[in-house]
């Protein structure tokens, strides 16, 4: 599976210190150099600074070719790498959350996926302990958080698999008739 990512999915789950939802769902990320260097930037929290300078093994950095993209919107240095380099290597996957970035990959026909969709999948996936908490974290950080009915719903989601899971646990196989 190829997945690449922009800064802010990074940036927000090492922050939140769910991080490691990207290799269990993915395996291995990868992302463009301006995005390596993103996240070392004047404004980043020192934990993001930390773990971007001992990445683990399952994120690699390349370098992207900006002549393969040229955006029809304003998007930032990091999201003009991730798409070029999403152009290359065609990913099953790009992770970003930029409205003009997710408009321009849409445009190119490239899949990608937001961090609360990330989230999500990786509860699906028992990847995560309590995502409430996890929604928690995120809103305590700088993260543009999405719209409360979309929470709301993901949450009720998540509720509903639970109780789904938990009924399937103790339901009791159906006897043998005579």
């Amino acid at each position: 599976m190829i997945v690449i990512s922009d800064t802010t999915p990074l940036r927000y789950l090492i922050e939140i210190e769910e991080v490691h939802i990207l290799e269990k769902l993915f395996g291995q990320v990868i992302i463009p150099e301006k995005v390596y260097e993103e996240l070392q930037g004047k404004k980043t929290p020192q934990k993001v600074k930390e773990w971007i300078q001992s990445p683990p093994s399952w994120l690699e950095v390349r370098q992207a070719d900006l002549s393969l993209f040229t955006p029809e919107r304003p998007i930032q240095d990091g999201e003009r790498e991730a798409i070029a380099l999403a152009i290359e290597l065609k990913p099953d996957a790009l992770l970003l959350d930029d409205e003009d970035a997710m408009k321009e990959a849409y445009r190119l026909k490239i899949p990608f996926l937001r961090t609360f969709r990330i989230l999500e999948e990786a509860a699906k996936k028992n990847f995560l302990g309590d995502l409430t908490k996890v929604v928690e974290k995120m809103s305590q950080t700088s993260f543009y958080m999405p719209p409360n009915e979309l929470i709301d719903a993901m949450l009720e989601r998540d509720r509903q698999r639970k109780e789904q899971k938990e009924r399937q646990a103790h339901a009791k196989p159906a006897e043998d008739e005579d």
